[in-house]
């Protein structure tokens, strides 16, 4: 799914560079050689980048 139309990012590219870079939407977009543009993107760009971040920080679960 197309996150940004006006760029053309994937969910699974923004997702990719949300657990390799850290900052917001607009830090992102750049890491990916972007700028936004319209900005309707934003929201749902920051909510994938708090998804991302929320499984990078929780805990690993003990193998039983």
């Amino acid at each position: 799914m197309y996150v940004c139309i006006c760029n053309a990012i994937r969910e699974t590219d923004l997702r990719t560079a949300a657990r390799c870079c850290r900052g917001d939407a607009t830090a992102l977009y750049g890491a990916l050689g972007h700028v936004p543009q319209c900005g309707q993107c934003l929201d749902d760009a920051e909510e994938i980048i708090a998804e991302e971040s929320a499984n990078a920080n929780a805990p690993l679960s003990a193998a039983a």
